[in-house]
């Protein structure tokens, strides 16, 4: 039998790239250390009250946004491809080990390539399950969102604390 690699179409599919002045081990570490990760991930005036990583394929993650009203927002998914340093890829799909959630949504695909001189691009490459999921992330301010996270990011970047 064949090797054959299925990937989900484009138009599921919303990218955002960003270079951070960090090494890709520094951006990696961003997102598996949950002190790091919990003082970036919410574009504020939300924040990251929660975030337990286990961070390996088959490993579960649960991270709550908290909005300024107090409400909780839960995103609970499973690590497919750890690669330290190089990608992560996760999912929504399964809420822990393979147990499979009740509304899968996304598949998250992150790259940190080392451009030298200390900076690294990041890819954030997010696959919906349909086109109504993509256009719905994409109407609710993905850019936007994901944007001001990755904003948050280079300023810990520059001040030290990542």
């Amino acid at each position: 039998m064949p090797d054959t690699q299925t990937r989900p179409t484009a138009r599921h599919e919303l990218v955002l790239e960003r270079v951070f002045d960090a090494t890709p081990d520094r951006v990696y570490r961003a997102w598996t250390d949950p002190e790091v990760l919990k003082k970036w991930f919410a574009p504020k005036p939300f924040t990251t009250p929660v975030a337990e990583l286990d961070v390996r394929p088959g490993g579960a993650s649960t991270i709550v946004m908290r909005g300024p009203d107090g409400t909780e927002y839960p995103n609970r998914g499973v690590y497919l491809e750890v690669v330290p340093n190089r990608r992560l890829v996760s999912t929504d799909a399964y809420v822990a080990a393979w147990v499979p959630s009740e509304r899968p949504y996304m598949t998250i695909d992150l790259t940190f390539e080392d451009l030298g001189d200390g900076r690294t691009k990041a890819t954030y490459r997010v696959s919906h399950w349909t086109a109504e999921a993509k256009e719905d992330h994409e109407r609710r301010g993905f850019h936007e969102g994901w944007g001001t996270c990755a904003d948050q990011l280079a300023e810990l970047f520059r001040s030290g604390e990542a």
